[in-house]
């Protein structure tokens, strides 16, 4: 597997996380890969061969060849159908909301074509430009300069929103939405709502992604500690809960993780 990274446009620094590609060889049996929540939304186009991704133990649906993979809360498996070159933009978890006008909880859990999202001619000659394009720097002048584009035109994230989602990524997670809020219960509720809307899930739900890639950078880096140095390095009230939380995004144990054949392409991308 080839995975590379880039650094966007200082424009974009603050809702563009990086570009990433992935490229791996054909293979005479392709494996499922199951993908384990991150908190971040990402764009991608599919310049290789197709991609399935599964829906249930046998049934699948081709992923679009440009899309969008919104917020996900739960595992989920994909398996190549030949070559697999991909390039990529990843948003930080507000990071998209500047750019679709819609609920970004319409998104949530599923890949959507960037047709429904930009329109049919934007979507069409950025297709079109990116497929044609000869190499990741070409690409990336491509999105950069169709992002840009759009900056402007949107709606900002909401300041309350952006000042949680930079809380809990400033404490890997760990810190209370009571205490971000000081218990004032409106501003709860009108946070919930506009965490839905420019988000995509609650803020206590991307708290606890958020923690668990802590844990399964940890788990993935040093090998050798325990589960329970692990838990209480990531904020976990106890081995118990982060376990819980563990098998909630990724369907399995932690030590279940550790060379998973199934997880190759997870732990490429948390390491």
């Amino acid at each position: 597997m080839d995975y590379q990274t880039y650094e966007p446009h200082i424009d974009l620094k603050s809702l563009v996380s990086c570009y990433w590609t992935l490229e791996i060889p054909k293979q005479s049996e392709p494996q499922k890969q199951r993908i384990v929540p991150d908190g971040c939304l990402e764009m991608a186009f599919i310049l290789g061969d197709d991609i399935k991704r599964y829906t249930s133990e046998r049934e699948f649906i081709l992923q679009p060849r440009a899309m969008v993979l919104g917020q996900t809360i739960e595992p989920f498996y994909v398996e190549p159908t030949g070559f697999v070159k991909t390039f990529a933009i990843r948003f930080y978890p507000y990071g998209f909301a500047d750019f679709f006008a819609e609920p970004i909880n319409n998104l949530v859990n599923k890949e959507t074509p960037i047709v429904q999202i930009f329109g049919t001619e934007n979507a069409d000659d950025l297709e079109e430009k990116i497929v044609k394009s000869e190499n990741t720097e070409q690409r990336i002048g491509i999105i950069e300069k169709f992002l840009l584009e759009r900056l402007n035109d949107k709606k900002t994230i909401n300041r309350i929103v952006k000042n949680t989602v930079d809380s809990l990524l400033s404490t890997n997670g760990a810190v209370s939405i009571k205490s971000i809020l000081k218990d004032d219960l409106s501003k709860r509720r009108q946070l919930e709502r506009n965490f839905k809307r420019q988000i995509g899930v609650s803020p206590k739900q991307l708290g606890k992604v958020i923690r668990l890639q802590t844990a399964l950078k940890m788990l993935l880096n040093s090998k050798s500690e325990n589960l329970t140095d692990i838990a209480y390095k990531s904020e976990y009230f106890d081995q118990a809960h982060f376990i819980k939380d563990f098998r909630e995004f990724t369907g399995i144990n932690p030590k279940e993780f550790i060379n998973n054949e199934n997880l190759a392409l997870s732990a490429l991308f948390y390491k």
